[in-house]
């Protein structure tokens, strides 16, 4: 019986059916079908119709999941132009020799991975003999993101290539010799190899994304048109559980980057056991990336299993494809024939009928080593249609077993990602399995030996006759010999020096002021690359919206609302500010890509990435740490910075701790301003090391941290005298005396020296008048414009006197004869000041902004961590008294003076 107060069907169409009889007759059809040839058959018929539909380019919503079978048929699959037997063969010495690597590695305890090669090591090979353009043909060649486990691969394929030698195998995870190889992808210990850092894991799939997006923005603004380039990221499908992974997959297919395939391992285990053991990680992942709107191929079974889908007339193998969880696809992978029949063909009358015709080899061909990534002829189609195919991404779901070739005692086993190592009789049945010419007698004392059939092997030939069809070797970095940028003319820098006068001006507002110059110069001004996380009207950036443009690969289809405005929102498809909306993760991503484009592409780009100084570096360290990795150059700007100076926005916003973790990474230049003629002085610096000419010994591959405030204050002009320009960029600087602040102290007066940097000099500035003033102490202010770069001075200092040589660090010789002692103030937590504290010859103490932030005024807040200005006196009294320079009855006077 019906229910009368169910929704029907027709009600929840909100559009008018035009010819309800024609919507009719299609329902009863469907209901025929179902009825007669059942609803397999019926729901077989509508994927089809709506497949046509999609190819017909009909509005209807996509088709999320296909069945569990492989995207193109192998009829269908192209015939590749090259010698096959031969790359079986190079394929073969490539799996024993990453195999042996590791093998070999092992009894040094250094560690290593095996399995994960030996399930991809087709998906590369296919890569490298057709499809990875090289750096030495036109244009800046392929970009390739190479999974961190599969890196003894691709190692051996460089030693088959003659790129690397036996010396530098049987030192793989050994660097400190100098000559080893690093665990994984890393461009700062093998830069002539390896393009970019993968084995954060989900990085490598972000960072994919925005370099085909930052290919595209190289193009589109006529920097270098680098069209031809294409984006291969290979990753894992453990790996996709990272949120990076798929977290921009919306801006690749709405930017239509064509230019970009994810070639995704489906071995279907991670490092502990399956990805979905109850669940099927392929149709999950392919649900994902179409409703994402990206092209997906699927290559899941081998050759072998045509004649099984062949058979299944009713459906019913491909219903028990899709039903089996994969942790029971990878049981199979270890059973023998009788339980397949029995678990798998079992389960169904159809299928028992069908398994009667197959034998026990068939099945144990099809479930033990049938797989689709296995496959060269499969993994080339998937290739081709890939980059042949036009307006979205593609993602290719390529089938494998983990530790394939490496014999049952690897093969699908869960533990297989911890296994390092394999005997010297599983080594002989891989050689066996593989027919490689090793003999019995080269493994000398158990020790399993490097094959390499002699440079002038047929198989060595045609590997490099390939390499060199598709443009050079690769992986592959390139070191471009660019001619230095150059400088900016200097009174862009200089006309800060003078000061705002009575302006009230933030340093957020100096930067970006300074920033407005130098994207003017004609020289160099087009290669600057701003992008910001959809805050550009909180720095005060808006001005830069009509004159620069915001990137869109569309350009700008509609009118904007405040056209009429001067500062309008302006989309362009030339445009140079890179406008990311809310995410940190993917502006980091951008600024990776722009910061390396003097590598990947031979252009220099300068981006700067500014953003809340609470989000940067406590949200996306791991990037700016990728950032170092891949020797990165720019500047990142943590802006509205301070405990105390964003109090209004509550404790989620009230940054104490950057440059904390800034000082961790070491390619990190980081800096905390005062002035802004301080900012533009660094920012001077920047270009100069970093796009101009890098002093002896200095290192260009470095990126610039400045955390600016948004408290405007006017601005003093810059002090006179010799050193000012060193000792801000050194890190520290004496910004005056009691004397030149026009204090008068008396002859004898107790001194100390107030160091303060960032905003906290401010406060700083009035202690130092409250100290002569109510006091009688004289205080000299010093700026340290860096804590950091002071602290690894001195630590270089500490590692030349290991050395024998004996070298004074900068802060000793700043504060060399200074009087009294030093009392350090910041507006972060005190581990930031106290890094310098073992060097300073001085008494030393120091103030900050320790424990969680809070609303209220500025004043308030400041009061609450005790270091307004007041605090400060307190603070320097105290310090003197301990010294005997003034009366200890003087600080329990301040405390009740100023209600502390």
């Amino acid at each position: 019986m019906t229910d009368p107060t169910a929704i029907q069907p027709s009600e929840l169409d909100q559009l008018p059916d035009r010819d309800p009889e024609e919507t009719a007759e299609w329902q009863a059809s469907l209901d025929a079908v179902t009825k007669a040839a059942g609803p397999h058959r019926a729901a077989y018929l509508m994927r089809r119709t709506l497949e046509r539909a999609e190819g017909n380019g009909l509005a209807l919503p996509k088709l999320l999941e296909t069945d569990y079978v492989n995207t193109i048929p192998t009829a269908a699959e192209p015939v590749a132009d090259g010698d096959q037997a031969m790359e079986d063969r190079i394929t073969a010495w490539n799996r024993w020799n990453a195999a042996a690597m590791v093998t070999r590695g092992s009894k040094y305890g250094v560690g290593g991975h095996i399995a994960t090669f030996a399930s991809a090591a087709w998906l590369y090979e296919t890569g490298f003999n057709h499809f990875f353009k090289g750096k030495e043909g036109d244009g800046s060649g392929d970009q390739l993101y190479i999974q961190g486990h599969a890196s003894p691969g691709i190692y051996a394929r460089a030693f088959l290539d003659g790129r690397l030698t036996e010396h530098h195998l049987d030192h793989f995870r050994r660097e400190s010799g100098g000559e080893g190889l690093p665990s994984y992808p890393h461009p700062r210990r093998l830069p002539w190899l390896w393009e970019f850092p993968t084995v954060s894991m989900g990085l490598g799939p972000l960072s994919a994304i925005y370099q085909a997006r930052f290919n595209r923005y190289l193009t589109n603004r006529n920097i270098k048109d680098v069209s031809a380039s294409h984006v291969w990221a290979f990753l894992g499908d453990g790996e996709m559980d990272e949120p990076e992974s798929t977290a921009a997959l919306a801006l690749a297919s709405r930017e239509g980057l064509d230019n970009l395939t994810f070639v995704i391992n489906c071995n279907l285990q991670r490092l502990d056991g399956p990805v979905r053991a109850n669940f099927k990680i392929v149709q999950e992942l392919e649900a994902q990336f179409r409703g994402a709107g990206w092209n997906v191929i699927k290559s899941l079974w081998g050759n072998a299993w045509d004649e099984l889908i062949q058979l299944d007339t009713t459906g019913a193998l491909v219903r028990r494809l899709r039903e089996v969880p994969d942790a029971q696809v990878q049981t199979y992978q270890t059973r023998d024939a009788a339980y397949i029949r029995q678990d798998f063909f079992g389960k169904d009358p159809a299928l028992v009928e069908m398994a009667k015709l197959l034998s026990d080899d068939k099945i144990l061909e099809c479930f033990h080593l049938s797989r689709g990534g296995h496959e060269a002829r499969k993994v080339y189609a998937a290739y081709k249609a890939a980059v042949e195919h036009k307006g979205v991404p593609t993602v290719i779901l390529a089938q494998t077993v983990k530790g394939h070739t490496l014999g049952a005692g690897f093969a699908s086993k869960n533990a297989n990602h911890q296994m390092k190592k394999l005997t010297v009789d599983e080594f002989k049945q891989m050689r066996d399995l593989l027919e490689l010419p090793i003999s019995d007698s080269q493994f000398v004392d158990g020790v399993v030996p490097y094959g390499h059939p002699g440079a002038d092997a047929p198989e060595v030939r045609y590997l490099q006759e390939r390499r060199a069809a598709l443009g050079g070797p690769a992986p592959a970095r390139r070191t471009h010999a660019l001619a230095p940028l150059p400088a900016p003319a200097d009174k862009t820098f200089t006309s800060f020096d003078k000061g705002s006068g009575s302006q009230n001006v933030a340093t957020t507002m100096a930067f970006v002021r300074l920033v407005k110059d130098l994207v003017r110069d004609k020289q160099t001004g087009k290669r600057w690359v701003p992008i910001v996380p959809d805050e550009a009207r909180t720095f005060g950036m808006e001005s830069l919206f009509p004159s620069l443009g915001i990137y869109s690969p569309k350009g700008q289809t509609y009118e904007p609302v405040d056209r009429d405005q001067l500062m309008y929102y302006k989309e362009a498809k030339d445009g140079q500010i890179l406008n990311e909306g809310i995410t940190e993760a993917g502006s980091m991503a951008d600024f990776i890509a722009a910061s390396t484009s003097y590598s990947t592409h031979g252009e220099a780009m300068i981006p700067f990435y500014i953003f809340y100084s609470m989000f940067g570096w406590q949200r996306t360290a791991d990037q700016m740490w990728q950032l170092g990795d891949q020797l990165g150059r720019g500047f990142l700007v943590g802006a509205t910075a301070g405990r105390t100076t964003l109090t209004g926005e509550g404790l989620q916003h009230a940054d104490g701790h950057s440059p904390v973790i800034a000082a961790t990474n070491p390619a990190a230049m980081s800096y905390d301003p005062a002035f802004a003629y301080e900012v533009a002085a660094i920012v001077k610096d920047g270009l100069r090391r970093m796009y101009g000419e890098a002093a002896p010994g200095e290192d260009p591959n470095v990126f610039y941290y400045l955390t600016v405030y948004n408290e405007p204050i006017p601005q003093p002009a810059k002090p006179a005298g010799l050193g000012i320009d060193e000792g801000i960029v050194k890190g520290l600087y004496r910004f005056n005396t009691a004397e030149s602040a026009g204090l008068s102290p008396a002859a004898n007066a107790a001194r100390i020296q107030l160091i303060g940097s960032g905003t906290a000099i401010h406060w700083t500035l009035a202690a130092q008048k409250l100290l002569a003033e109510e006091w009688g102490v004289a205080a000299d202010v010093w700026s340290a414009t860096s804590w950091t770069e002071l602290r690894r001075d001195a630590l270089d200092a500490d590692a030349a006197l290991l050395r024998g040589d004996e070298r004074v660090p900068f802060v000793r010789q700043a504060l060399h004869g200074a009087e009294g002692p030093v009392l350090a103030v910041s507006d972060y937590m005190r581990q930031v000041p106290d890094q310098i504290a073992q060097w300073v010859e001085q008494d030393y103490s120091s103030l900050g902004a320790d424990g969680f932030g809070l609303s209220d005024t500025r004043d308030a807040a400041r009061r609450h961590f005790g270091v307004d200005a007041e605090s400060i006196v307190v603070a320097a009294l105290a310090q003197l008294a301990r010294r005997g320079e003034v009366k200890a009855t003087a600080v329990k006077e301040a405390r009740e003076r100023y209600g502390l």
